[in-house]
Formats: C-alpha cells, structure tokens, sequence
C-alpha cells in the first residue's frame, strides 16, 4: 500500500514523501491518526495544493517541540518520593504515569506517551536519566530523583 506522508514519521519519512506500506500498518494507524492519506491521484494534486499549509504547520509543532525541551531542561531534575526498602529498593515502581504527574506539578506539561524507559520502569532509589521524545527531530533529557520516603 502505498501513502503520502502528511506529517514526520520516525524510521518511515518525512512530510510529501510518498512511501510503501504494509497495508495493516497503513489502515490501522497510519490514515486514522491523520498522518497520511492513501496515495491516489486526486489526492496526490490535493496534497500539492496543501503542502504549504501542510509544511507551516509542520514547522509550527516543531518551534512548540524546541520551546517544550527548554522548559524540560530547566528544571533541573524532579524529585519523586516513593515507599522504599532499607535497601533502596522500591516497594512497586516507578513509571511513565509517575514522572508525567511529578513533571506537571512542576509546571511542564508533559503526557506519559513522550517519555521514554527502554529499561522498563524504575524500582531503586538514585538518580536516573529519561529520555522524553517530544517530536520526531526533538528529544529532551530529564533528571528523575527517586527518593524514599520517610
């Protein structure tokens, strides 16, 4: 199946190209979360008409992504407190809902699908750093600070 990518997609293109897909990958995800359309002709003149509008906009969620890692690097770190062992083992985890709920209340907005935890969520005391994928091109890294609480 073949698309027109409406939007950056990692590993796959970037906006205008014109790519071949699996067809699952294309219907099921691709066309509903709005970042292509099947590449037909009528759609193919209808996006030439749209690239300009298409590319501002692309380039608006870019200076939006850049403006959000700078709130993130500026916080220096957050600190999540959680029940803990003698140790330093944590009683649970401490995951993508936790650091997205401690960074809110830290006054940056940042949802659990941006960040990152290849490792699988934390469960020890110390420090740790998060990798927060705000966009295709910008990544920011975050300093989480797990302490026991008391």
């Amino acid at each position: 199946m073949e698309v027109i990518l409406l939007d950056k997609v990692s590993g796959l293109g970037d906006l205008g190209d014109k790519v071949a897909v699996k067809p699952g990958y294309g219907r099921n995800f691709l066309i509903p979360s709005g970042k292509a359309i099947p590449a037909t002709r009528t759609n193919l003149a209808e996006f030439e008409k749209r690239r300009a509008e298409l590319e501002k906009e692309a380039a608006g969620k870019l200076a939006v992504a850049e403006s959000r890692k700078a709130a993130v690097e500026g916080l220096n770190g957050i600190t999540i407190s959680h029940k803990a062992g003698e140790e330093g083992k944590l009683f649970g985890s401490v995951g993508t809902v936790d650091i997205s709920s401690a960074c809110n209340e830290a006054g940056v907005a940042v949802e659990k699908n941006e960040i990152r935890l290849p490792d699988g969520p934390m469960r020890a005391t110390g420090e740790f750093e998060v990798v927060l994928h705000l966009h295709p091109d910008v990544n920011a890294i975050l300093k989480v600070i797990i302490i026991a609480e008391e």
